[in-house]
């Protein structure tokens, strides 16, 4: 999709008009960033509610749960890679995951910066658990949606992850 004009960036802008020395802003109902950020702080602090209330585990919790079962005996910067989230929270995650039985380290060669992770049985166990509960609370969200609306929402999320990355990579244009 590259190559297409850029959007107009007073699409994304709020119209101030009232009293007081309102200031052009962000429109939060045009703005994809910004119902992105506000679904994802929403879904994030109701899912973190119900697995710390169930399970007492955290929405990074599961996160890491996920991804140990998607990729064991994983080293945290490759975690941290692949979710997006920072190493030092990755790590205290897998602290937590650890504490509660639920995940162990691999040391290879002796050297601690090299550890690997994966979930224990009791991990997996409750990683199973969780799984069926999170695949009907994601029914839920996405109710009314057709198969083709979420492969097409996931392309373009997909676009929004790469078009994130360019900016992490420093490839941002400068004005």
């Amino acid at each position: 999709m590259k190559g297409l004009m850029p959007l107009d960036p007073t699409f994304f802008l709020s119209d101030p008009t009232g009293p007081g020395d309102l200031l052009p802003t962000l429109e939060f109902d045009r703005n994809p960033t910004v119902l992105l950020v506000f679904a994802a702080n929403r879904f994030t602090r109701n899912a973190a509610r119900f697995l710390h209330q169930r399970y007492g585990i955290g929405a990074m919790d599961w996160r890491m749960m996920v991804m140990l079962t998607k990729e064991p005996d994983i080293p945290v910067s490759r975690a941290s890679k692949v979710i997006g989230i920072d190493k030092a929270a990755v790590s205290r995650s897998l602290t937590r995951l650890h504490k509660n039985g639920l995940a162990e380290p691999k040391i290879p060669s002796g050297d601690s910066r090299r550890k690997s992770w994966s979930l224990t049985e009791k991990g997996r166990q409750l990683h199973k658990e969780i799984l069926d509960l999170a695949l009907h609370r994601q029914q839920k969200i996405l109710e009314g949606f057709s198969e083709d609306e979420v492969l097409t929402l996931n392309a373009m999320l997909g676009r929004l992850l790469e078009n994130i990355s360019s900016l992490d990579n420093g490839e941002e244009e400068s004005e």
